[in-house]
């Protein structure tokens, strides 16, 4: 008969090999967070970047299945339960999506925009940038990135989704 040592491993490497141990310890750290928090600890105001950068963070997160690692984040930001509307964002971002871009994240037009500005690709304003990202596994979405006449400032991302 195998002793409760044998037994405790053999759990805990079945626990680990389904993904299982890893959510359960994530809950565990979620779930003490919220406790030691002190809910009537009042949060400083937020400036309008921090909003959108938050909500920008909180859309990944839910999007990548973070669930715990996102309630953390809304617990210790203070943010309402409710994330603010994915149009609203698109908006205040100057972000334009064609319908399959709608299923990524806003982040990942952003990140796109910003690796190709960071390459020293500067366009001439009448000629918009083209960017094709592959994110892991055939996850694809394209971006477009239109500049101004007046300044080097993009005026708008134009993300098209690609096969997620």
């Amino acid at each position: 008969m195998a002793s409760s040592h044998d037994l405790k491993e053999v759990l805990k490497d079945t626990l680990e090999s389904r993904g299982v141990l890893g959510e359960i310890k994530a809950r565990i750290r979620a779930e003490v967070f919220t406790a030691l928090n002190d809910q009537s600890e009042r949060k400083p105001s937020m400036n309008s970047e921090n909003v959108l950068i938050y909500e920008l963070i909180r859309e990944f997160l839910d999007f990548n299945k973070c669930k715990y690692t996102n309630s953390v984040l809304i617990s210790e930001a203070g943010l309402p339960q409710v994330p603010l509307d994915r149009e609203f964002l698109r908006n205040e971002l100057n972000v334009v999506e064609d319908a399959p871009s709608k299923s990524v994240p806003l982040l990942y037009s952003l990140v796109a925009n910003y690796k190709e500005s960071k390459n020293g690709n500067r366009f001439s304003a009448s000629k918009p940038s083209h960017v094709t990202e592959v994110l892991g596994n055939s996850h694809q979405y394209s971006a477009t990135l239109q500049y101004g006449s007046e300044n080097d400032e993009p005026v708008a991302v134009i993300v098209k989704g690609g096969k997620l």
